[in-house]
């Protein structure tokens, strides 16, 4: 947590920065704590604890902008670096881009509590996460010939931010998480070596899955033996939930304002075009109740507001900072998303594989890239093929490759088993004649 002594520190070098020079100034508290572990093979092999308290002071200074940080907290020190770091931005070149939002953009206050933190974080006792996670492990140890070895992690951690600006701006934000997962490798024939795994992660302890993670992974693994390429060709394509997000990541960067910025961008001049198919629509809402991505107010202060991305395979929206929005001449939106939702189908993953004759049902991505400027893509992928709305074959070491304009075009149907514990609650995901490359 930030005290009250900090948060009086960091006002008083929101002062001290103007009474030397500033004309803006932005300051930018963080706290937290990480602590995580690993057993592998039902021995602790790793701990890590680690604890975070930064100031972060943003200067604008004679037309030009500057930045510094540091983790000390003594008020003298602090001092000399403020005034070391306005005489250095002095030398910067002008940046008359860069400004603090206008006021009326700010968040004001006024909306219910964050129900983000864990209040009993710091009462959880080490043995029950300890517990957790070697259970993990146990619920497969040795259980079949073919495991070579198991492994499992929890991690929980704290963050905490505090911001305020010489514009009048003050917010304060508060977050746990709390996650587990595991691990499983196994033998196949020759030196093949497949492997899986499975997690959960939560905002409360009580809500954190603790059984099962260990089974899951086990079970994925074991789909896993005999995998093989197939014939290349034009397939349907199912994305399974926990993997579109590969496939959301290059729209989220290309309507990004350092993207738009810098004409690296395959969505430059799309705004209010159609860029996927209609059965798309994503709606960013950072006031869902206790959802990860959940926020008042971005790393601006700007306040967070319900807005459609895309609404039936149009895109209605960019995500334009301050800065980027005075470089493109433009009106400034917000810095980046919050929580991502889908319009959902009627189907889990089961029924949607079921509908198909033939296709390819994608469970991993395994390297490959996409071109920012032109959306161009190579993936690798494994997972099954689909005969008969069924999985009967394991296969690895394919490629699917094309432009993500034309495969989002491609989208036929959409889960309704959007994930729950991510901020991009992703959906399974149904493209049409997909490019795949094996034998």
């Amino acid at each position: 947590m930030i005290s009250q002594k900090d948060k009086a520190l960091a006002q008083y070098i929101l002062k001290f920065a103007q009474q030397n020079g500033c004309w803006a100034s932005r300051v930018a508290l963080y706290a937290g704590t990480e602590r995580s572990f690993e057993f592998r093979d039902r021995q602790l092999e790793k701990l890590h604890q680690a604890s975070e308290n930064r100031l972060s002071v943003s200067l604008f200074v004679d037309g030009r902008y500057g930045t510094c940080s540091t983790n000390r907290m003594d008020k003298s020190e602090v001092e000399k670096l403020i005034i070391n770091a306005i005489q250095s931005t002095r030398y910067l070149s002008q940046e008359p881009c860069r400004t603090l939002p206008q006021v009326e953009r700010y968040y004001k206050g006024g909306g219910a509590p964050d129900l983000l933190f864990d209040q009993t974080i710091e009462t959880i006792n080490t043995d029950d996460k300890l517990l957790i996670t070697k259970a993990a492990v146990d619920e497969v140890y040795q259980t079949d010939p073919r495991i070579i070895m198991v492994s499992a992690g929890y991690g929980d951690s704290t963050h905490f931010s505090y911001l305020i600006d010489s514009n009048g701006f003050e917010g304060e934000q508060a977050q746990t998480n709390f996650n587990l997962s595991a691990s499983v490798s196994l033998k196949d024939i020759g030196d093949e070596r497949p492997e899986s795994w499975w997690y959960d992660s939560s905002l409360f302890w009580d809500k954190l899955q603790k059984t099962g993670i260990g089974k899951k992974a086990l079970e994925r693994a074991l789909r896993k033996l005999g995998q093989q390429k197939i014939a290349s060709g034009r397939y349907p394509m199912v994305v399974e939930n926990i993997m579109a997000s590969n496939l959301l990541s290059p729209i989220l960067s290309a309507i990004n304002g350092n993207a738009l910025a810098q004409k690296d961008s395959f969505l430059m001049h799309k705004l209010g075009k159609k860029i996927a198919s209609e059965k798309l629509t994503l709606i960013d809402d950072p006031h869902l109740p206790n959802a990860m991505g959940n926020r008042w107010f971005d790393n601006e202060g700007v306040a967070a507001t319900k807005r459609m991305v895309i609404e039936n395979g149009v895109l209605q929206t960019y995500y334009i900072d301050t800065y980027n929005a005075h470089k493109m001449k433009v009106s400034p939106t917000i810095s980046g998303a919050s929580v991502l939702t889908f319009e959902q189908g009627d189907k889990d993953l089961n029924g949607l594989i079921s509908s198909f004759d033939r296709g390819i049902l994608v469970t991993g991505f395994n390297g490959g890239n996409c071109n920012s400027s032109t959306g161009d893509f190579s993936f690798g992928v494994e997972g099954f093929l689909i005969k008969n709305g069924e999985m009967i074959k394991p296969i690895s070491e394919m490629n699917i490759t094309g432009n993500m304009l034309a495969l989002w075009e491609r989208l036929t149907a959409i889960g309704n088993d959007a994930l729950e514990n991510s901020a991009w609650r992703t959906p399974s995901l149904v493209f049409d004649g997909v490019a795949f490359s094996g034998l």
